[in-house]
């Protein structure tokens, strides 16, 4: 008996962002309205998109750049868009809750419907990527939301170099992860490029996991005053959509604005999901040391 098909074509975003919040917003508008010209049911916008990535410096006025959940405008307007054009929309931004500030994406799904909130788990500190000045670590626990076209998940930037929120997004039933992105060269060490490392441990999730994947990072070089002097960052793009087997099935480069597309048979990646083994066979009695920071379990 044929199995029915789930056809369904994600996108990825990038470009290269100003510091001014409507020029940005259009821009993204610009590109979703591209994407779902070619198609794109679901489409993804890269992380913090309103401004610069305004982490590389701890200044306490660019906490002003953070506002409520509810009423945000361009979350309204993103609703709005979703609405018109019949697609699902990831809105990453930074969201003060009261004393609590949160790295954050809400989910529209494709009738403009809010569907819920993420925050991001994995915090980074370091050179030019100071975000545990700015932000609490989220609360929400990884979720999965069930949209028109697929059940997703979104984790955020560094939560992508972390199989166990890949995996326990898999385990709640996400046919498809993304993961917006900020992400270039480092302020302190001009030698060190992330770039293949990046893409290889993402690749690395959709291949364990068996789902499809969607990157979208942003381009430009930025540069913010900071309590020692200037930081730079040049944003390296590269945003890519990977197959269920780790497969780069599309791929920007690092200096150009893209709108990447890319269609996947859901019902048929599901079939070989399961004939695949890999959640027939896990063993979770053994995975207590995963609760663990220092390996250290004495029941194993």
């Amino acid at each position: 008996m044929a199995e029915i098909k789930r056809l369904v074509t994600v996108a990825a975003l990038q470009f290269a962002c100003t510091d001014d919040v409507a020029t940005n917003v259009a821009t993204a508008e610009r590109l979703v309205r591209e994407a779902h010209e070619k198609g794109a049911n679901i489409i993804l916008i890269q992380e913090l998109f309103e401004g610069y990535y305004f982490c590389q410096a701890q200044r306490e006025d660019y906490f002003q750049r953070a506002k409520p959940y509810k009423g945000h405008p361009t979350i309204l307007r993103m609703q709005e868009l979703a609405k018109d054009l019949g697609v699902v929309i990831p809105v990453s931004f930074f969201e003060e809750a009261n004393n609590a500030h949160y790295n954050s994406v809400v989910v529209i799904d494709a009738d403009g419907t809010d569907l819920g909130l993420y925050r991001k788990s994995h915090i980074p500190d370091g050179p030019g990527y100071q975000e545990k000045f700015y932000f609490n670590p989220g609360d929400t626990g990884f979720k999965v939301f069930e949209t028109k076209f697929a059940k997703i998940g979104v984790g955020i930037c560094w939560d992508q170099w972390f199989p166990e929120a890949a995996r326990a997004m898999a385990l709640q039933g996400a046919e498809i992860l993304l993961y917006p992105t900020a992400i270039g060269s480092e302020p302190q060490d001009d030698g060190l490029d992330s770039r293949e490392h990046w893409k290889r441990v993402m690749q690395g999730h959709a291949g364990a996991n068996v789902v499809p994947l969607v990157a979208s990072n942003r381009i430009g070089k930025e540069i913010i005053e900071t309590e020692h002097g200037k930081s730079e960052i040049t944003f390296y793009g590269n945003s890519f959509i990977a197959g269920p087997t780790g497969e780069i099935v599309a791929l920007a480069d690092d200096k150009q604005e893209a709108v990447l597309v890319a269609q996947f048979d859901l019902a048929n990646i599901k079939s070989k999901r399961r004939s695949w083994g890999v959640f027939r066979d896990r063993r979770p009695e053994l995975y207590k040391v995963l609760l663990t920071l220092d390996g250290h379990n004495p029941s194993l």
